[in-house]
Parts: C-alpha cells; sequence; structure tokens
C-alpha cells in the first residue's frame, strides 16, 4: 500500500506541476472551447486572480506531493480546484473526465492513507 500511495503522489504531483508551468510559461496552446465551456473560461479570464491563484497553489500542492513533504497539507488545499476540475469536466467538457477522476480520487485516496494525520482538526477543545 505504500508503494501505491507514493505512486498516486507523484503521478498527481507531476500532473499538477505540468498543468501550472504550462499555464505560467504559455508551453502549451489554448484548446479551443465552445458553448457553456467557453462562457465559463471567458468568465474565468476575465477575473484577473481566480486563474493565477488557482494555478499558484496548484504548482505549490505539486510542489509537496513531488516532494513528499507537507502532503497532508497539499491535499486539503488542492481539494476544492480538483471537485472544480471534476465538476467542469463532468458538466461542460466530457473527454476530460478520467483525467479529472483520477486527480479527485488519487487526493481522497492520499487524504484517506493520511487520516490519522487531520484526527486532530476534528478534535473539540474545552
Amino acid at each position: 500500500m505504500k508503494i501505491a500511495t507514493i505512486i498516486v503522489r507523484v503521478l498527481i504531483g507531476l500532473l499538477l506541476l505540468f498543468a501550472s508551468i504550462s499555464y505560467f510559461l504559455n508551453l502549451a496552446p489554448e484548446p479551443v472551447v465552445t458553448g457553456n465551456f467557453k462562457a465559463f473560461q471567458v468568465g474565468l479570464v476575465a477575473s484577473t486572480y481566480l486563474m493565477p491563484l488557482a494555478k499558484s497553489i496548484e504548482l505549490l500542492c505539486g510542489i509537496a506531493f513531488v516532494s513528499g513533504r507537507y502532503v497532508t497539507l497539499a491535499s486539503l488545499l488542492i481539494l476544492p480546484i480538483t471537485i472544480n476540475i471534476l465538476f467542469i469536466n463532468f458538466f461542460m467538457s466530457p473527454e476530460g473526465i478520467p483525467v479529472a477522476l483520477f486527480l479527485f480520487l488519487g487526493n481522497l485516496f492520499l487524504i484517506y492513507r493520511h487520516w490519522n494525520n487531520y484526527k486532530g482538526i476534528f478534535v473539540a477543545k474545552e
């Protein structure tokens, strides 16, 4: 199980690093989008801080996953982004569902594997 955890962690980290670095350095051409997804993307681009913020978090979490340090924190930070990626692909761009599903389920797997680290969050202080 430890080897599976390392493999999932590194694959997710590399995927996040590739997505964020290619966004900041404009390495990959923008895919042609139409319909509702195009309207959604125009809205994201119009807000000047949302995409750079999300991609910065992806970059930091990708570094954490690849290096194996702060994985517990990185899993929590990237969870809302992976949920958004999953929903966007599910409702607007179905061809990206396999990668989005891998990101989301892989992140849930990492949270499950590090569950003992999260127990302190759920303890009520009196």
